[in-house]
C-alpha cells in the first residue's frame, strides 16, 4: 500500500515552510517517529518525523522549496497493510488485518502534542493520488469582519481565522488584505547586474506579516527616559564571576526582565490586550516576558515563562539558554509562546533610543539602549555617571500616557536601586 504523508501544521496557524534538508531518500527504509526532513517555519526549525514504517518511495520537493500546509511530502511504500486497512488504521490507531486490494492512501499527521493520523481519500489512474476537496461550509467570523470582507472584495473563505475556534476577526481581514498578492503589472526590464534576488525566508516573512499585523492594529505610542545606573553596575561586578563559576552570565537584561515584572505587578494595563469583537479586556495574570534575540536568520521572540517567580540567578539562566538555543535554531514552539510583554535589547549592538513596535496583540514593549559614561548631577555635585536609555512604546488605546509614565518610572525606580528591586518594594 501507498501512503502519502502530506506536511503538518506543528504550529498555530502555520501556512507553509521551506525545506532545509532531507534526512531520507527513495528506496530507503524508515520507522515510525524516524526524522524525515527538517522543515523551516514561521516560528521555529523542526524535524518531521515519519507516521508509517515502510519504504520512501518519493520525496516531493528540494531543499529550498516552499511546501504549503497539506501538501504531500514524501510516499511511503507499506508492506502488508491494504486500502480498507489503511483507512481503517488511521482512524483508529489500530492495524485490522489486510485485504486483497491495495490503493494509495493521504495521511496527515499532526506533530508535538499531536499524534492523530487525519486520512483523506484519493482516487486516480496514474498512480498519483488526486486529493478529494472538502464540501464547502460556512464560515465562522465576527459580523465586522464579514462586512468588511464584503466591502473589499475579500472572499472570506480563504482567509485564515485566528479567534476562538477559527473564528475571523477584523485583524484577520486586515492581515489578509495586506499579504493578499496583487494583480501582476508588467514591469521594466533590469540589467542582470543591477540588482540581485534572494527569497524571503520564513522568519523574514513573519516579521513581515507581524510588523504591518501590529501597525494597522495597534495605536503606537512611545516614551523615552534614562536611569543613571552606576549602583547596579556595581552589583553586577560583584556577582557575575560568582554567577560564571556556575555556568551563567549575569547582564544588565536580566535585572531589566526582573524590574519590569516587578513593575507590571503594578501597572498591569501594560500586562494585558484589547478584545474589541467582544468589548473587553484581557489582563494577564502570568508574567511571561518576550526576549527580541537577533540571529543571522532574523529577529526571534523567545519567552521567559512566569518571570515573576524566578530569581535574578534563574533569569540570567533561561536567557542564557534561549539566547544560545536561538542562535543555533533549536528553538521549540514551547520557547516561543505566550509571551504577554516583550523587552528588545538593542543597545547591545550600540542604540541608544529608538521606537520598537509592539508585538501585536500584546500592549507594549521596552526597547533597552546602549549604557553610556556620561557626566550626571548628583545633589550640587557634577559626577561621572553611567546611563542607560530606555524606549518604550505602548497602545494607546490600552495605556494612557499617564500609566505608561508611572511605569517607567518605576522601572527606572528598581534599576537606580538595586536593593529595592531584590526587596521588590
Amino acid at each position: 500500500m501507498r501512503y502519502i504523508f502530506n506536511f503538518p501544521d506543528i504550529g498555530e496557524g502555520l501556512e507553509e515552510g521551506t525545506i532545509l534538508e532531507w534526512y531520507v531518500t527513495k528506496g530507503q527504509t524508515v520507522s515510525t517517529g524516524d526524522p524525515l526532513v527538517k522543515m523551516e517555519t514561521d516560528k521555529v526549525v523542526a524535524d518531521i518525523p515519519s507516521p508509517k514504517t515502510g519504504t520512501i518511495a518519493a520525496r516531493f520537493g528540494e531543499v529550498g522549496d516552499v511546501v504549503r500546509v497539506g501538501s504531500p511530502l514524501v510516499e511511503i511504500e507499506i508492506e502488508g497493510v491494504f486500502a480498507e486497512a489503511a483507512q481503517a488504521e488511521a482512524k483508529s490507531g489500530s492495524v485490522p488485518e489486510p485485504e486483497e486490494k491495495a490503493e494509495t492512501v493521504v495521511g496527515t499527521m499532526e506533530v508535538a502534542s499531536h499524534s492523530a493520523i487525519l486520512p483523506a481519500s484519493s482516487e486516480g489512474v496514474t498512480g498519483r493520488p488526486v486529493v478529494k476537496q472538502q464540501s464547502r461550509h460556512k464560515v465562522l467570523s465576527t459580523p465586522v469582519a464579514r462586512a468588511m470582507a464584503k466591502e473589499l472584495g475579500i472572499d472570506i473563505s480563504e482567509v485564515h481565522g485566528t479567534g476562538p475556534s477559527g473564528r475571523v476577526t477584523k485583524a484577520d481581514i486586515v492581515n489578509h488584505k495586506a499579504f493578499r498578492k496583487p494583480e501582476s503589472k508588467p514591469s521594466l526590464p533590469l540589467e542582470a547586474d543591477e540588482v540581485t534576488y534572494e527569497p524571503l525566508s520564513q522568519i523574514r516573512k513573519t516579521i513581515a506579516r507581524n510588523m504591518i499585523l501590529s501597525k494597522h492594529n495597534a495605536a503606537h505610542m512611545s516614551l523615552f527616559e534614562e536611569v543613571e545606573i552606576s549602583d547596579l553596575i556595581r552589583v553586577r561586578e560583584r556577582y557575575k564571576d560568582k554567577y560564571a563559576a556556575k555556568g551563567v552570565k549575569l547582564t544588565y537584561l536580566a535585572f531589566v526582565v526582573k524590574a519590569v515584572v516587578n513593575a507590571l505587578k503594578q501597572h498591569r494595563q501594560l500586562n494585558s490586550q484589547i478584545d474589541m469583537e467582544n468589548d473587553r479586556m484581557i489582563f494577564n495574570n502570568r508574567y511571561n516576558i518576550g526576549l527580541a534575540v537577533d540571529t543571522p536568520a532574523g529577529l526571534v521572540v523567545p519567552v521567559v515563562r512566569d518571570a515573576d517567580r524566578l530569581s535574578i540567578f534563574e533569569i540570567a539562566r533561561r536567557i542564557g539558554e534561549i539566547s544560545e538555543k536561538a542562535r543555533n535554531r533549536e528553538l521549540t514552539l514551547e520557547d516561543m509562546k505566550g509571551g504577554t510583554f516583550t523587552i528588545t535589547n538593542f543597545g547591545s549592538i550600540g542604540g541608544i533610543f529608538g521606537t520598537p513596535v509592539i508585538n501585536y496583540p500584546q500592549a507594549a514593549i521596552l526597547g533597552v539602549g546602549r549604557i553610556r559614561k556620561s557626566p550626571v548631577v548628583k545633589g550640587d555635585d557634577v559626577v561621572a555617571g553611567h546611563l542607560m536609555a530606555l524606549s518604550v512604546s505602548v497602545d494607546h488605546r490600552i495605556v494612557d500616557g499617564g500609566e505608561v509614565t508611572r511605569f517607567v518610572n518605576k522601572v527606572i525606580s528598581y534599576l537606580a536601586d538595586p536593593m529595592e528591586l531584590l526587596m521588590e518594594v
